[in-house]
């Protein structure tokens, strides 16, 4: 097998080594075909690389990382054809406009594709190789989660605890894997937000998170139902292997790129919930590449930078709406990079204009003349630019997108546009309201103050709670009750059925015990009138029809 994968010699070293008595050999599967996700993902791998564990890890899509001697990278490219059929129902988040019920569908559409890439990634030859050689040794599988879970079926094959890597906030989908409380009364949806200045939703708000919260609740098992059976399709054929529910049990916490003690709600957590927000954030940010330092350096009044993120390629933009940025760009006086992926096909030239198909956004946003970024409203992006103290302007378009950017503003962050709708008055405006109105820079300062104040850095809590499920060969004990009760057990089903039993019979005896009763009153009245007007003694027979007295 391994003269068919030669790279697998260096997997088997990579397993086997032990350059320190603390080091364990650690598994990181990353199937989403997102950068984005990728970085945040690598950040964890490179926290605990740099902390001397021995990383294996398995990606879509290539890390832009430096080389380092912990790690060692097996790439599975996702397949051209289903990645495309992905891309393109991506296409149509920017073509149409914003609508929950298009959007639910055109997620449930997307995932359904996406779950083809990712069942492709755990079957591939390459990663066969890993979990199905004998003697390849790991201490721990950390997923990467993005409606993958049943892949969890390559920690079975090793015999290894789970730790789940989520890039985003507490979701219905991560909240179910460790117990948490979402109550959907105070606890809003990922695209529901609070009004600016009140601390509870309003009525309205209530009812439309609470429609959201249970469809998410019906939708989660029946994501869970096929979930399952891509881990028989992937696995199903070993029987010793455990079953799919019994290694979600297997998961010993999850991460979340997120800080609730700054960004909220705050919320009731159990603790295998794991806020890491900010991992891809560097302490000290890289020096920038020599032409954007010197383009950014000149930058009199100011710089903007326009990104939309790793997921929406610019041939995906509308022409008229690149057509309307463009104008407006070239006509501020501040210098603006763009992240537009298509060199021979720029939107237009001009002085001021600095395009690249890639950027470091981490470092850019660092930048004191860093004025404005107008983003996608990405959870990573709104977190780099909350860190760096840059306000915003956000131009949501899909997923959780929208309700990051309505966060954002509700903080006194930024603004918020609808992409789909632009105009040049509109973008304009936008600009200029943030640009001229300083509320919105000390705000995201005073902000920046409180996300980076926290007792452990987000390295070093990631480093620390790894260690610790090592440690104590999964940490099981920080496990809820919830993740071992049936969903009947969960809401106290049975609880409720046996009470609502108890009186039902209650009220059926109750019932039977008063009719009873007032038919011996009824005949007690019957036979107190007979003896007042003389004509006992008498003959009676007494029959019960229908509830009513019978006599002869």
């Amino acid at each position: 097998m391994i003269s068919r994968h030669p790279f697998l010699y260096l997997v088997l070293i990579q397993a086997f080594a032990k350059p320190c008595i603390d080091a364990a050999n650690i598994l990181g599967l990353y199937s989403s075909p997102t950068f984005s996700h990728l970085i945040v993902h690598m950040s964890v791998v490179k926290a605990l690389a740099d902390a001397g564990h021995n990383l294996t890890v398995v990606t879509a899509l290539s890390p832009e990382i430096e080389p380092h001697e912990n790690i060692t990278n097996v790439l599975i490219p996702p397949n051209p054809s289903t990645l495309k059929i992905y891309n393109e129902v991506l296409a149509e988040f920017v073509a149409e406009e914003f609508s929950m019920s298009s959007h639910i569908y055109k997620v449930l559409k997307s995932s359904q594709k996406l779950v083809d890439t990712h069942y492709e990634f755990a079957v591939h030859p390459k990663l066969k190789a890993i979990y199905d050689t004998p003697d390849t040794h790991f201490d721990l599988v950390i997923l990467g989660y993005y409606f993958n879970d049943f892949q969890l079926g390559i920690a079975a094959k090793l015999n290894v605890p789970v730790i789940v890597d989520w890039v985003g906030v507490p979701i219905e989908m991560m909240d179910d894997i460790v117990g948490n409380t979402n109550d959907p009364a105070y606890v809003p949806h990922l695209n529901m937000v609070r009004p600016a200045g009140e601390r509870t939703m309003g009525f309205g708000q209530r009812v439309k998170n609470y429609l959201l919260w249970l469809i998410f609740k019906v939708c989660n098992p029946i994501l869970k139902h096929y979930m399952e059976r891509y881990y028989k399709l992937a696995f199903g054929n070993d029987s010793k292997l455990p079953s799919y529910q019994e290694m979600r049990k297997r998961i010993s916490l999850v991460f979340y790129n997120y800080h609730s003690h700054s960004e909220g709600p705050v919320r009731p957590i159990v603790p295998a919930s794991i806020e890491i927000g900010g991992i891809q954030i560097k302490e000290q940010p890289d020096p920038l590449p020599t032409d954007i330092a010197d383009f950014l350096d000149n930058a009199s009044a100011g710089a903007i930078f326009f990104s939309l993120g790793t997921h929406i390629h610019s041939y995906l933009i509308r022409p008229d709406i690149v057509a309307t940025i463009f104008k407006v760009f070239s006509s501020l006086p501040q210098r603006i990079i763009w992240k537009w992926d298509r060199m021979d096909n720029l939107p237009g030239n001009s002085s001021n204009i600095l395009y690249r198909p890639w950027l470091p956004q981490d470092d850019l946003l660092a930048h004191p003349n860093m004025k404005l970024f107008i983003t996608h409203a990405g959870k990573g992006s709104i977190a780099e630019s909350q860190f760096h103290g840059v306000p915003m302007l956000g131009v949501p378009i899909w997923c959780d997108q929208p309700g990051n950017a309505d966060a954002m503003a509700a903080a006194g962050l930024g603004v918020t546009l609808d992409f789909l709708k632009i105009t040049e008055e509109s973008l304009r405006a936008g600009i200029r309201e943030v640009l001229d109105n300083d509320t919105y820079r000390e705000n995201v300062q005073r902000f920046s103050k409180m996300y980076r104040d926290r007792p452990m850095t987000a390295r070093q809590s990631v480093v620390y709670w790894t260690d610790y499920v090592l440690r104590y060969k999964g940490a099981y004990h920080l496990q809820s009750p919830w993740v071992y009760m049936s969903l009947m057990e969960r809401y106290n089903l049975d609880v409720q059925a046996a009470l609502w039993l108890v009186l039902v019979s209650a009220l059926f005896v109750l019932s039977y015990v008063v009719r009873n009763v007032r038919l011996v009153i009824s005949y007690q009245r019957y036979l107190l009138s007979r003896f007042k007007t003389g004509k006992f003694p008498i003959t009676i027979s007494v029959q019960r029809e229908k509830g009513k007295l019978k006599t002869n």
